[in-house]
């Protein structure tokens, strides 16, 4: 095979899913800094998707509107999925390193990070009556990257059909747990901030009584 750009190996996993990542795997190729750009944009598009939707399909409170929760849904999901995939087919003797698994399975969203850019973009120009082309759009996407996430997982580790399908839902029984650790930690942090300042205040208090 001919040697490609990190831009056309990108293109190639896309519209080639079925050997692009064993392509992709066997000529060694993928960038950290292409697949961390993905992520970043994936960041983007869900903020600019949740706040900038066109008025006639959704109403944004942009009083209430936090940057912690899309962090949250993007880049601690995605790196809550590759630790728990790294984790899971390593006992189950992947070949894949969290590495490639990160660079590959970042490849695999760029359908569904696109299809929050051109569903943003189409809200302000389609009326309420034409949802259904947003709803479309949505759905191709988002499939898409699941066939690619389904591939690249399959590529990286070497793992057959079923293999993978039983990995797959091994790293979203992980990721359930993993976020849920995350949770409890900020519960708990949050529970001893709150102790702590109430000390603070009350020993303020009393230095000043």
């Amino acid at each position: 095979m001919m040697e490609l750009s990190e831009r056309a190996w990108i293109k190639h996993v896309i519209f080639h899913p079925f050997e692009g990542f064993e392509d992709l795997r066997w000529k060694k190729a993928g960038s950290l800094l292409f697949a961390n750009i993905v992520i970043f944009l994936w960041f983007i598009g869900a903020v600019l998707c949740e706040r900038f939707y066109g008025k006639q399909f959704v109403i944004a409170d942009i009083d209430e509107f936090s940057i912690f929760p899309f962090i949250v849904r993007t880049i601690v999901f995605f790196l809550a999925g590759v630790i728990s995939n790294w984790a899971v087919c390593t006992l189950l003797d992947g070949e894949g390193s969290a590495r490639k698994i990160y660079i590959y399975s970042a490849y695999a969203l760029v359908p569904y990070v696109v299809q929050l850019y051109a569903r943003t973009l189409l809200s302000h120009f389609l009326i309420r009556d034409e949802e259904v082309f947003l709803i479309i759009i949505e759905t191709v996407g988002t499939l898409w990257s699941g066939l690619l996430i389904f591939m690249a997982i399959k590529a990286v580790h070497q793992f057959s059909v079923s293999k993978t399908i039983w990995s797959l839902l091994l790293t979203i029984a992980g990721i359930m747990l993993i976020m849920l650790f995350l949770v409890l930690m900020i519960l708990l942090f949050q529970q001893v901030y709150v102790f702590i300042a109430e000390v603070y205040t009350e020993l303020e208090y009393r230095f000043r009584a």
